[in-house]
């Protein structure tokens, strides 16, 4: 079928979410032919949040869809994984392989904005149609398509739509009004964008102690580093932010009290509660499929949450094209992704609740290892 519908027709699209996952869609499946309307509920459009961490089969991704030289050139991509001791000792360097004859690295990272940018200005490159300030209100389908109303009053129809737009999906709120919800995981995330050390020459652990801190290089000058709480959810007010980060590392050495030690009012901090859940399969009813996190939103354990969702966009362009039927697209996606995006929702859920009992580090690292060796093989 690949963008073309029975007839010769140029196939539609709607993509409801102009996050990673639906800008990668919009990229991948205007590159088979289809006409693409991408929409995001975000007037200005705009991203939030510090750094990313990107592994090796998160850059294939991005390389299949044609932004990893931007990627290594604007972030940070390299190997390995450097396992520390609370006191900042080295104890093992992880591997990062990917499959021989890979040509991307085998794992990077990037601050968010950064990537936005990277994104968007490719969207708006391949001339794909985008309106902000809009949503979805309702919903109707037929055999033949999708009618959409949006929230801004107007109306459109569309052969699918793709709902990307996020953990609190609207658009799976209207296919799915039963499903479950996101439930907190007893972990909340704190990030810190800062500069980089000469000594992260790669992704840093810090395991062992009453939290998992993090380092994760996103330019030549800089990195962040993400401390990973068991917690009561709870809403920190703002000003609390930096000396509560501070207290937390109270008991790490080395690298993570050297960054401590700079940490004040001006620090930039993210603080979230960790969410996720499965979806049960299918994760599409009729013409309308979610995506991204909308399907399998998940915890950043394995920093494998953004690949997965590129991913689907590249696996749903690759059954457009293998089929004339936009069912059997959709089934065949769900064949392909299910089983996939399952590995990285429970395996990340898995590494949190070691996290959270201070399980070995071997038993830590055995899950990361186990996984990503798995995510390492082709989509």
């Amino acid at each position: 079928m690949g963008g073309e519908k029975q007839g010769g027709k140029r196939m539609t699209v709607l993509i409801v979410g102009g996050g990673i996952g639906g800008m990668s869609a919009a990229l991948a499946l205007d590159k088979i032919g289809a006409q693409v309307h991408l929409i995001d509920i975000d007037p200005q459009w705009r991203v939030y949040g510090a750094g990313i961490t990107i592994t090796g089969p998160t850059l294939r991704a991005f390389e299949a869809i044609g932004i990893y030289d931007e990627i290594a050139g604007q972030g940070y991509v390299g190997q390995d994984i450097q396992v520390c001791s609370v006191s900042g000792e080295p104890l093992r360097r992880l591997p990062t392989p990917m499959l021989p004859g890979a040509t991307t690295e085998g794992s990077g990272g990037i601050m968010r904005p950064t990537l936005h940018k990277i994104l968007s200005d490719r969207v708006r490159a391949t001339g794909i149609k985008v309106s902000l300030g809009v949503t979805v209100d309702q919903l109707e389908q037929d055999e033949n398509g999708v009618s959409v109303h949006f929230s801004d009053g107007g109306q459109g129809r569309y052969d699918l739509l793709l709902g990307a737009d996020g953990v609190y999906s609207r658009v799976r709120e209207l296919i799915f009004p039963n499903a479950p919800k996101p439930e907190y995981t007893g972990q909340s995330a704190w990030r810190l964008t800062t500069v980089r050390s000469p000594q992260v020459d790669c992704r840093h652990y810090f395991l062992g102690g009453p939290h998992k801190v993090g380092f994760t290089p996103v330019s030549a000058d800089e990195m962040y580093m993400f401390v990973l709480e068991r917690t009561p959810q709870r809403f920190r007010q703002e000003h609390e932010l930096p000396e509560a980060l501070k207290a937390l590392l109270s008991e790490y050495g080395g690298l993570v009290a050297d960054v401590r030690e700079q940490i004040n009012a001006d620090s930039q901090i993210v603080f979230r509660p960790l969410e996720a859940f499965f979806l049960p399969a299918p994760w599409y009813v009729g013409r309308v499929l979610l995506i991204g996190d909308a399907a399998h939103p998940t915890t950043p354990q394995l920093a494998s949450g953004a690949g997965i969702a590129v991913e689907d966009g590249l696996v749903l362009a690759e059954e457009m094209m293998g089929t004339a039927q936009i069912d059997d697209a959709l089934a065949g996606f769900m064949a392909r992704r299910e089983q996939r995006c399952r590995l990285v929702v429970e395996s990340s859920i898995e590494i949190g609740r070691l996290e959270q009992v201070r399980a070995p580090v071997e038993a830590q690292t055995a899950v990361v290892n186990n996984a990503l060796s798995l995510l390492s093989e082709p989509i």
